[in-house]
């Protein structure tokens, strides 16, 4: 079994930056992608970003220029980095992530972090 917890979130001001951590425990598992996602109230979950195990990242067009995710390998965690945070930005923020184990395919999320800003 995989467990992720995400961390980091909090109350920020318009304009300024967080940190959101996802950490990634278990056995016997290959951690492959590492995915956040958002969901803001009364709206669907969004893709934010994602970065593979070889390291290739992906970020949705709303937030490029301003987050900017990685990922630890020898620790199983990844990171999203948030700067020039706006008002829109405020959500839930959840980690998924992808894993091989043995001869399974894993897809764990966790319970989300809160981040708002304020105007």
């Amino acid at each position: 079994q995989v467990q992720v917890v995400e961390s980091g979130g909090g109350l920020v001001q318009a304009g300024g930056s967080l940190r959101l951590s996802c950490a990634v425990s278990g056995s016997t598992f290959s951690l492959k992608a590492i995915n956040w996602f958002r969901q803001a109230p009364g709206k669907q979950r969004e893709f934010v970003a994602g970065i593979s195990s070889e390291g290739g990242t992906h970020t949705d067009n709303t937030v490029k220029g301003r987050f900017t995710i990685s990922r630890e390998r020898g620790e199983n965690t990844g990171y999203l980095e948030m700067k020039s945070l706006k008002r829109e930005d405020t959500a839930v923020y959840y980690c998924n992530v992808k894993t091989t184990e043995g001869t399974s395919r894993g897809d764990y999320w966790g319970p989300g972090t809160q981040v708002t800003v304020a105007s």
